[in-house]
């Protein structure tokens, strides 16, 4: 019997950006460095294909520095931490490397001048992601006062109006911020922004991509995991953008072929901590079950790299 026709639009950019493919990076070379094992704090990046990866190469996981010996390596996640972290990490004279990505490592200085300059903080993240935990965790408590929606906005309770500055999590849906941002403008018109937008340039990039998409598709899967962020706005982005079904899925064996019966095209794309082999994964799946075309949707090309920590090039 043939195969139904499928046309499969694939996203690009998609997947690992560069601060994740440092993360991982700097993972892999800790434990080439000084052997297995070396504890990370959190995880390293929010897909579970990876952690797995890494845990079978001698990384172990933990939620908390009380959970690590003195004696071993420590990793800080991609995401950041608070600065009581790594404080607490050399008061126990501990090996340690901040694998935070230098875009939110942007954000942590940002929010810091803004401190200096006695300005209060208004965070712009998710209640609970590490990313947001970590970004508050750098100034003292209520230095930095969260809002997540623009009906936040109106219940956010500052020090003094005429002295605030916002900085937002990396991750964001761009749309989302947009408006959230607007209605902080428009209740402290004084309010200070970042001199470049906080939303980085990969989260960005990608939603673009989903939203070019988007309309031309019966269906869209991202190949993500349900603790991304960047990746659950993929969904959300692309449902906005019009297309009628739009589903996270960690790997193949995930996906619901029922709510894709009868589709005559689909969209996938992958959040940025989705290694490229779970997306040719979900591929070779629609591949078995239809007679595939694959038609690319690039909207921008990126080619940034970032260094890995000096400490990690300098020999044992």
């Amino acid at each position: 019997m043939p195969k139904p026709p499928l046309t499969l639009y694939l996203a690009a950019p998609r997947g690992f950006c560069a601060g994740v493919d440092r993360a991982i990076k700097i993972v892999e070379m800790a434990l080439t460095k000084w052997g297995a094992p070396v504890y990370v704090r959190h995880e390293i990046v929010h897909n579970k294909f990876v952690v797995d990866g890494l845990r079978d190469k001698g990384a172990v996981f933990v939620e908390s520095l009380d959970d690590c010996p003195d004696d071993r390596p420590v990793i800080f996640s991609a995401h950041g931490v608070p600065k009581a972290v790594p404080a607490k990490a050399e008061a126990r004279q501990m090996i340690y490397v901040d694998a935070t990505c230098p875009l939110v490592s942007k954000v942590h200085i940002e929010a810091q001048r803004h401190a200096e300059a006695g300005l209060q903080i208004v965070m712009i993240g998710h209640t609970g992601h590490p990313e947001t935990i970590g970004t508050m965790g750098q100034l003292p408590e209520g230095e930095v006062l969260l809002v997540e929606t623009v009906d936040d906005v109106a219940h956010v309770a500052p020090r003094d109006p005429a002295r605030l500055a916002f900085v937002t999590q990396t991750t964001l849906s761009v749309d989302d911020t947009i408006d959230i941002v607007a209605a902080l403008q428009a209740r402290f018109p004084a309010i200070v922004g970042p001199h470049k937008e906080d939303i980085c340039y990969a989260t960005t990039n990608r939603q673009e991509a989903v939203k070019a998409m988007a309309p031309r598709c019966d269906a869209m899967l991202v190949v993500g995991a349900p603790n991304s962020s960047n990746s659950r706005r993929l969904v959300e982005v692309g449902t906005r953008a019009g297309c009628p079904y739009a589903q996270l899925v960690q790997r193949a064996a995930d996906i619901d072929w029922r709510s894709l019966d009868g589709i005559a095209s689909i969209g996938i794309t992958a959040g940025a901590s989705a290694p490229e082999v779970l997306i040719d994964e979900v591929v070779d799946a629609f591949r078995d079950r239809y007679d595939v075309t694959v038609e690319m949707v690039e909207t921008a090309v990126e080619n940034v790299e970032f260094k890995v920590p000096r400490v990690l090039r300098m020999p044992a």
